[in-house]
């Protein structure tokens, strides 16, 4: 057995001890067991953390487009070179498949941090021009100030490049809290990322909940940026509502799957069924709410019943395996909310597969199909982020619409039809910040990735989430000498 690991926060270029050596143990949800500690970060650490992104900002600020570039894209090239021991602390801290988190995670992050080395020096703003009679008006970006983020545990390293890399591209500097659950990646990130970037232009501190909510409400930050759940995007809005931060909220969701009854069921059910079950559904656009046509829902159904049994787990053939696509759930605390949910199963529904534990070692779950759920069913309205596929069934157009917008959601969704005109209209009416037609789940760092309602405001990616980490400012200057 491996010796535990003893993490410790990234601050101002280095390793540093916490003020009170408090820390929490990290479990591998493959097993269960205890494979290192992460501290638990007090007032005391996040004021030396913002202190050195205060400093820091100072000069970084300063830095040119061209600077800020080169650095960025060397992270970009490090972290395709440190390739393997980042899957190796994302698989042990998430439980993920190591080829398919090497195939799957790493290209993109290498892709979105070459895209927003590039975006840093495509700054966009109104032309320069006369618009007052002897004036002479221009725009100005600039970046906004120290920013403090919190991350999710799904894709933490992934996520953390989504966070970090606009915003040091922009020039602003960075207080970043990884979830308590699965820090080991994002601290590997910073320590990559400081052969790059002056210290204290990326910090990196661990900590709970409370960590969380002290980082967000402490009155260094000019920004607080977060990916997690609702409650958590509420909490930090309240909190930054004080003193009038900047907030940057990507929340959950509830990504609807429209399936018309002109869809290739076959390969609809097997594009829903791998973007249902990646990262065991541990995804807020993962494809698990299908609505169905009529004609093609007993099809549907069954195609996804057989698709969800041929899914091959960690569980079954281990993190090492090729051919495994899906990991375990993250922690023993969502394993029981997960699980919560197919104990309280209304007696109006039927479950078609799964809805079960699969061994006693660690915190694995079968992949499972559930139809016959009505509108105000909890599995309808609420976000599972777990491995399950709900299918209800609709009369017509107007009513799979309806179905598709009624949750608080607004984050992601699907179409599925062979008629051009039909995907049109559902891609026009349907109330998400991203539609998929015949398709669901791929991104791309050109487009942004953000939702409405309660999915938050913000976007990730694109030109669009690099401009919501710069401030705008209007100079005007007299022609008249």
């Amino acid at each position: 057995m491996s010796e535990k690991q003893h993490l410790r926060n990234f601050v101002n270029g280095a390793y540093t001890d916490t003020a009170d050596g408090v820390t929490s143990d990290l479990v591998d949800p493959t097993t269960g067991a205890v494979f290192a500690t992460a501290p638990v970060s007090g007032r005391a650490d996040l004021d030396q953390a913002y202190e050195a992104a205060s400093a820091a900002f100072a000069d970084w600020r300063r830095s040119t487009p061209a600077e800020r570039q080169k650095a960025l894209l060397g992270i970009a090239d490090a972290v395709e070179a440190r390739s393997a021991d980042l899957v190796a602390a994302e698989s042990r801290n998430t439980g993920k498949p190591i080829p398919l988190t090497a195939a799957e995670e790493i290209p993109p992050m290498a892709d979105h941090l070459r895209f927003f080395a590039g975006a840093a020096r495509q700054l966009e703003g109104k032309a320069a021009g006369e618009y007052m009679a002897d004036h002479t008006s221009w725009i100005r970006r600039e970046p906004i100030g120290v920013i403090g983020q919190v991350a999710p545990w799904n894709y933490p390293m992934m996520m953390a490049v989504w966070k970090f890399a606009p915003a040091i591209a922009a020039g602003n500097t960075v207080v970043l809290k990884p979830s308590d659950t699965t820090p080991a990646s994002t601290l590997l990130l910073a320590e990559i990322a400081a052969e790059f970037l002056p210290p204290g232009v990326l910090n990196v501190v661990c900590g709970d909940r409370d960590t969380g909510r002290a980082l967000v409400s402490h009155p260094r930050p000019e920004m607080v940026a977060i990916t997690g759940s609702v409650g958590a995007g509420q909490q930090v809005a309240a909190a930054a509502a004080g003193d009038v931060k900047r907030v940057h909220l990507e929340l959950g969701g509830k990504a609807p799957v429209v399936v018309l009854d002109d869809a290739d069921i076959a390969a609809a059910a097997e594009a829903i069924a791998i973007a249902a079950f990646f990262n065991a559904g541990q995804d807020c656009t993962a494809a698990t709410r299908v609505l169905a046509a009529p004609s093609v829902h007993a099809d549907l159904v069954a195609a996804l019943t057989e698709q969800a049994k041929g899914i091959v787990t960690t569980h079954a053939v281990g993190v090492h395996s090729e051919d495994a696509l899906m990991p375990a759930l993250n922690s023993a605390r969502h394993f029981e909310r997960v699980s919560g949910f197919l104990d309280r199963l209304p007696d109006h529904a039927t479950l078609h597969t799964g809805g079960h534990r699969l061994g006693e070692e660690g915190f694995h779950y079968a992949p499972t199909v559930v139809s016959g759920l009505r509108q105000d069913d909890e599995l309808v309205q609420h976000e599972v982020f777990g491995p399950v596929i709900t299918v209800q069934e609709f009369p017509d157009e107007a009513s799979a619409l309806a179905l598709a917008n009624g949750v608080p959601y607004g984050l992601a969704s699907s179409v599925w039809t062979s008629d051009v005109g039909r995907a049109l209209r559902f891609s026009r009416d349907l109330d998400f910040g991203c539609v998929w037609i015949n398709t669901h789940i791929p991104l791309v760092a050109e487009m942004p990735h953000g939702g409405f309602k309660h999915s938050g405001y913000g976007k990730d990616l694109s030109q669009y989430g690099f401009e919501d980490y710069t401030r705008v400012k209007h100079v005007m200057a007299s022609l008249a000498g």
